[in-house]
């Protein structure tokens, strides 16, 4: 990765990807939401693009990682490049495979800016399991200190907050062609399609692909932990989503 380019809470922006072994490869996506209330819309710091989990810098730990702010320029200001100290972003970690989570990791964050702070919890009990009516866990934080600088120690809690290069590639302007629905109210891509017709099929990506997000960053929150401290007793399966929630 690089720079360039307590009261209930409601879900907004939801994630989800089962992840095989205890810090093994991540398995298949099962589903993942863009834009998908208006209010999202509004607020692009409410948007979660992606969830990702990866075998960690050793062996036994496991890295998560949660995106969010679609679109952010390397040149953005402090401001649009700290988080909504508004929101509660969550991990939600299920390892017995009834599709509820067993423990979270809950990320909040005070203030604005360069100056802003990250709050770590967890993980922990859920406060409220499921979507909806989210809530802070009534306990200290295991990890805080500033945005853009690494926290925590090598053999716990280690955590990164702040903007990254946004990794995904997508044709944006090929996606809206085929799922006009999708499309946002503004902007550019909210345009009727401009892409020519393809004699041979009516849904198609360009080739070699256009991945219009090159360039931009995306706001990261990145915990890297002991993949034990997820786990029920023993190394298996687990699935993990983020939400993000207010």
């Amino acid at each position: 990765m690089s720079f360039t380019p307590t009261p209930p809470r409601r879900t907004l922006a939801v994630g989800l990807f089962v992840l095989a072994g205890a810090a093994g490869a991540a398995g298949i996506a099962i589903g993942s939401d863009h834009q998908d209330t208006p209010e999202v819309e509004l607020n692009p710091k409410m948007d979660m693009t992606d969830v990702y989990a990866f075998p960690g810098s050793s062996a036994g730990r496991i890295a998560l990682v949660m995106n969010s702010r679609a679109f952010l320029t390397p040149g953005a200001t402090a401001a649009d490049a700290s988080f909504d100290p508004d929101l509660l972003y969550q991990f939600k970690i299920d390892n017995d495979g009834d599709a509820v989570e067993d423990r979270v990791i809950q990320v909040t964050f005070s203030g604005s800016g360069a100056d802003q702070q990250v709050a770590v919890r967890g993980p922990v009990d859920p406060p409220v399991q499921g979507a909806m009516m989210n809530q802070v866990a009534d306990v200290s934080p295991d990890v805080s200190g500033a945005i853009n600088s690494p926290l925590g120690t090598s053999t716990d809690l280690q955590v990164f907050t702040g903007p990254r290069d946004d990794p995904f590639f997508i044709d944006l302007e090929a996606a809206f062609c085929i799922l006009p629905d999708r499309k946002p109210v503004g902007g550019a891509l909210s345009a009727p399609c401009a892409l020519p017709a393809n004699p041979t099929a009516p849904f198609y990506f360009r080739t070699p692909g256009v991945n219009y997000v090159q360039g931009f960053n995306v706001l990261s929150i990145v915990v890297e932990l002991p993949s034990a401290l997820l786990e029920n007793g023993a190394p298996g399966k687990l699935g993990i989503w983020g939400t993000i929630s207010r």
